[in-house]
């Protein structure tokens, strides 16, 4: 696992601002188009949210492991949902994810949101998260230990909600934290979908109640009740 001493956030090599950069324009020609989400990408060193063992991988576009049996997303499919988040609305002032992991994702949120709230359920990977993201500075993201499908009724109603694990059914608490007007976005099992995997779903509070678009097939995690 990561060493946990601090660790270059310029990088060299196959970790530098360079290589970053060139994941962003691998990211535009898969069709990301808002700038504002592929600067906070290109912003936010990947290299530090993995194990140093695979920190040469760390701007490919794979999903990588981070222990605990859970993963690193991509970076096209953090570009993707962040992106689908956002959609016409400008960016969401109180965002909510739910699955910190290592912290990748809430660190890219954070660059685009006011506050931002994330809940993982295994505080061993809840600590080394606020490792990972020590060194950024990030004064208006808070993490905390819970059950993502309970949400964080403490921090709601939230204007945005990300969830990066893959859900049966929309966790009912997770709706009703979700502000007028705002936006979900998570993973869910449909029959639309391949075997073993999930398709996006975006679901938006409206004045005539939820609405729901599927997008692109995932494969994600599931999302476990309890914690860890």
């Amino acid at each position: 696992m990561n060493a946990r001493g601090p660790r270059d956030a310029v990088g060299i090599g196959m970790t530098s601002q360079r290589t970053r950069s060139r994941m962003v324009e691998r990211l535009r020609e898969k069709g990301i188009r808002d700038e504002r989400v592929l600067a906070a990408m290109g912003e936010v060193p990947r290299h530090l949210f993995v194990d140093e063992a695979l920190a040469s991988r760390a701007y490919e576009d794979t999903a990588l492991p981070i222990g605990f049996s859970q993963t690193i997303s991509q970076p096209y499919v953090v570009a993707r949902m962040i992106e689908s988040l956002i959609g016409d609305n400008g960016i969401p002032a109180r965002v909510l994810e739910i699955g910190t992991g290592c912290g990748y994702q809430a660190a890219v949120l954070a660059r685009l949101a006011r506050e931002v709230y994330s809940v993982e359920r295994i505080r061993a990977l809840l600590e080394r998260a606020r490792t990972n993201l020590r060194g950024l500075r990030l004064s208006n993201l808070r993490l905390t230990h819970g059950d993502g499908n309970l949400g964080l009724e403490a921090g709601a109603p939230f204007d945005a909600i990300i969830v990066a694990a893959a859900a049966r059914a929309v966790p009912q608490a997770l709706l009703r934290q979700l502000a007028q007007g705002g936006r979900m976005v998570l993973p869910l099992k449909t029959a639309q979908a391949a075997r073993g995997r999930q398709r996006l779903a975006v679901l938006e509070r409206g004045a005539r109640g939820i609405t729901e678009t599927v997008l692109d097939e995932v494969l994600f995690v599931p999302l476990e009740t309890g914690k860890l």
